[in-house]
């Protein structure tokens, strides 16, 4: 059985449907959002976890047969750094220790494409070095420093790493007013019949849709071999805010044009390593995702 922390959030429960579809049994936790949603419901086993709490943790242990780990458990900083350092530390040195407790084949562990803020290089790679910057967020800080942290942890340990920098990943389960990234609140506005806020046309950006990132993740978890530690997760292409509209357009006619001129594309995650080692491609290109997050928002809040 596969462990998922922070399995009922958006990256945490496609990673468990993908999971399930490849006949995995899998154990999903959550703390703050208990909801499951429809397309795991009776497919999953749940457990309310807080990730910080130690002795919790491992005994889960006592009640499932755990081969592996995924942890995406993570909490929102508030105004206070420390705090959400310690509450997000405490939740990955518990899910390390369960690892080499139980040890478990292979322990896969979310990083970020923000850990490559200051390259310039239009496409990021894995065997970048990893420039010492001005990181743009708390949470960016905190998934740079989780890579040392469980790769030196594991070290010795029998079980195997797998860092995953994520991309931007949008789709079912997504904040509608994600503060990450305008593509959920565009989208939201115009299925809403509300006017969206106004967007650059051509501005380009890193982009994958959940159900695939959660497929790159279930493929990289249950791989029999694996070459290297590190993984970008993503669809290796940049999108445009120009296809989200034209995509929302033509399921939504009339919805205002609210593009802008100008704006380029900014870096993005190659998955080359990715692809080699799983076979991942991509299901979703940005029209079918819209047409898919559509349907999926005509019976759901987010």
């Amino acid at each position: 059985m596969i462990l998922v922390t922070g399995g009922l959030g958006m990256i945490g429960a496609h990673t468990a449907r993908a999971l399930a579809d490849l006949g995995q049994d899998v154990l999903v936790t959550g703390h703050r959002r208990t909801d499951v949603p429809s397309f795991l419901a009776g497919r999953v086993a749940v457990e309310t976890l807080d990730v910080t709490d130690r002795d919790a943790f491992l005994a889960l242990g006592d009640r499932y047969d755990l081969s592996a780990i995924v942890h995406l458990a993570g909490s929102i900083p508030g105004d206070d750094p420390v705090a959400f350092f310690r509450t997000d530390l405490a939740g990955l040195a518990n899910a390390l220790d369960a690892a080499r407790t139980w040890q478990v084949r292979r322990f896969a562990v979310a990083s970020s494409l923000g850990v490559y803020a200051g390259r310039d290089e239009p496409c990021w790679h894995e065997e970048l070095p990893l420039p010492t910057a001005d990181l743009p967020h708390l949470i960016v800080a905190f998934k740079k420093a989780v890579e040392p942290l469980t790769t030196h942890s594991l070290r010795g340990s029998g079980v195997e790493p797998v860092v995953l920098r994520i991309g931007t990943v949008w789709g079912p389960l997504v904040d509608p007013e994600s503060p990450f990234f305008p593509i959920p609140s565009y989208l939201n506005a115009g299925l809403c019949g509300a006017t969206p806020r106004p967007l650059v046309a051509d501005e380009g950006f890193d982009c994958c849709y959940a159900p695939d990132a959660g497929r790159a993740i279930a493929l990289l978890t249950t791989a029999p071999s694996l070459r290297y530690h590190t993984y970008n997760v993503s669809s290796g292409q940049p999108a445009t805010n120009r296809e989200f509209a034209e995509a929302l357009a033509e399921i939504v006619p009339g919805v205002p044009d609210r593009l802008e001129p100008g704006g380029r594309t900014g870096p993005y995650l190659d998955i080359s390593r990715l692809r080699e080692e799983t076979g991942f491609a991509p299901e979703f290109d940005v029209r079918a995702a819209v047409a898919d997050y559509a349907a999926w928002r005509k019976t759901n809040p987010r």
